[in-house]
């Protein structure tokens, strides 16, 4: 392990410059660079042999602790011949100061040169973890066991304090995923049946800021696919003293069983398989949920997982959800209250009336995430806001909005979510543009309907007039048409030619003539008496010059 890390691990490098008189010729050695390399509890020290004349030296370390004067000998680093040495055998307090100082001798010993002192903890560095793996069809489990000796002085105060971080990738495959923050017992799901995967993994202390190497890589197969899944989708919520778990499964007629464990357990290296308890009231559910009171389980910080069964098969155990009492009791559905405006809705968030007169966001930071929607659309918006006074802008006028929102307290410590609050529907005030389209509709309505009205009397007017005319002309037409206005207008002017028909029907017909002269209204009369039928017609254009006697002698 030491080989692995050494060209990488921290190092204290003092440079020791001691005189040593040769044995012959007189002349000085040379300069040697000391370094100190702490690997979790392993001690070494290291130096270089520059000058040749040092070939056949030996070299011999001293420390002295911190408030003390006494130089004392370094066990593991008396005449030695190589270039490093161990000292981790010596019994030492790691957070107390140390000095060392170095000499070499052949033939003649030369002065001793004081390393800069260190502490040991400042100084180490964290060594690789050891890793167990356990395969399953669709996870693998990690047991991590923390650096150092299982009696080890460097970390014996930090076993508890190591978080974990790894790399996996498929054999198969050079894309690599990384997971931080870990415990030494971790589970990693939704894997691949039958597939081969590689890990590595390093152990970092945040508290001291120190943050190890990666170790050798590990790889394992899964196995095949279990008959049946594990139950998903696992949710918890409160229902007056009493918790509610609900969970998804793809089959009917199946058994469930619930069980617990308290989450500090997750942190201690040492298998805690059998220090999972079942939960009252969810053994042998049938159903996907099962409601458990809430003083089954005292205030703290739990681990939840479930199993299915149909009798003859089992699945593994579903994925861990944590439970935190304390702030599940306080974590209710918020309560909202949404006012609209023309283009933008103004949501206030308050706690629900069961968290008592204590906010919850005076413990707890507090996140609340928002999802709206049109009321004739399923495209929701999701927003996350820390206010719980805020606007949501760019909506449009006149329209039904649903809302609803849920709290998430998300930090370090917490990562719990409430259930959703009821949804409150809420529609958008008239737009500016829709005001002004309101008042130009008033105005046209105001001038159409007058003009509308004309129109219709018109056309009322004008189908009386085709299709039910009035038996009796009119007052103007009466006087229009008078006794001396119809004569006058039967009687042609002088101006006029009047054609003049005669019609001789047999010999003893009498011709009559009329000749109306309009100007000077004189009635003329010619008559003529004949008994034969000339069985001709006579039409007469001549003048009116023409006497009585002349038109006679034209009928005999």
């Amino acid at each position: 392990m030491v080989a692995l890390l050494g060209a990488t691990t921290l190092m204290l490098v003092a440079v020791a410059l001691w005189v040593l008189p040769a044995a012959a010729g007189g002349k000085h050695l040379k300069s040697q660079k000391v370094e100190v390399d702490i690997i979790d509890d392993n001690f070494i020290l290291k130096w270089n042999r520059i000058d040749e004349s040092l070939r056949n030296a030996t070299f011999s370390f001293d420390y002295q602790k911190s408030g003390t004067d006494n130089w004392r000998k370094l066990p593991g680093c008396q005449n030695i011949t190589s270039t490093k040495c161990n000292f981790s055998s010596l019994k030492l307090s790691v957070y107390e100061e140390i000095k060392l100082r170095i000499r070499a001798e052949k033939e003649n010993t030369s002065s001793w040169y004081e390393v800069d002192p260190f502490t040991p903890y400042n100084k180490a560095q964290i060594g690789p973890p050891e890793v167990h793996l356990e395969a399953e069809d669709k996870a693998i489990m990690i047991n991590i066991s923390p650096p150092g000796t299982k009696n080890s002085v460097m970390w014996a105060l930090d076993g508890l304090s190591f978080r974990y971080s790894l790399v996996i990738w498929k054999n198969s495959s050079s894309g690599e995923e990384e997971i931080k923050n870990i415990c030494s017992i971790h589970k990693i799901y939704k894997l691949s049946p039958e597939t081969t995967y590689c890990l590595k993994v390093k152990a970092a202390l945040p508290k001291a800021s120190k943050v190890g190497l990666y170790g050798p890589v590990y790889c394992i197969k899964t196995t095949v696919e279990n008959k049946l899944p594990p139950p998903k989708n696992i949710e918890v919520s409160v229902l007056n003293q009493s918790y509610v778990l609900k969970w998804d499964y793809a089959y009917a007629n199946m058994t469930f069983q619930v069980q617990w464990l308290q989450a500090f357990l997750k942190r201690n290296p040492v298998n805690h398989s059998n220090k999972w308890k079942q939960m009252p009231d969810c053994e042998n559910v049938k159903t996907t949920q099962c409601v458990f009171p809430q003083n089954v389980l005292p205030n703290g910080i739990y681990l939840l997982r479930l199993q299915a069964s149909d009798g003859n098969n089992t699945s593994f155990w579903s994925e861990e959800i944590k439970l935190d009492t304390e702030i599940q009791a306080f974590l209710l559905p918020p309560v909202l209250n949404v006012r609209s405006a023309s283009d933008s809705l103004h949501i206030y968030i308050g706690a629900p009336k069961e968290s008592g007169s204590k906010p919850v966001s005076q413990d707890y930071p507090l996140t609340y995430e928002i999802i709206f929607w049109e009321n004739t659309s399923n495209a929701e918006r999701k927003i996350f806001k820390n206010k719980t006074d805020f606007i949501v802008p760019n909506l449009k006028p006149l329209t039904v909005y649903c809302v609803k929102a849920r709290a998430h307290a998300m930090d370090e410590k917490w990562n719990k979510s409430s259930a959703f609050s009821d949804v409150v529907f809420v529609k958008t005030k008239p737009g500016n543009a829709s005001k002004i389209w309101f008042i130009v509709g008033i105005c046209t309505a105001l001038f159409a309907i007058p003009a509308l009205i004309y129109g219709v009397k018109v056309l009322l007017r004008c189908i009386n007039y085709v299709f039910f005319p009035s038996l009796k002309p009119s007052s103007n037409i009466d006087e229009y048409f008078s006794e001396q206005s119809l004569k006058n207008l039967l009687l042609s002017t002088s101006e006029e030619k009047i054609e003049k028909c005669f019609i001789i029907e047999n010999i003893c017909t009498i011709a009559t003539v009329e000749e109306t002269n309009q100007t000077d209204e004189d009635h003329k009369q010619y008559s003529s008496q004949n008994c034969q039928d000339s069985g001709n017609y006579s039409n007469e254009d001549e003048s009116e010059s023409k006497t009585s006697e002349e038109l006679q002698q034209d009928f005999v």
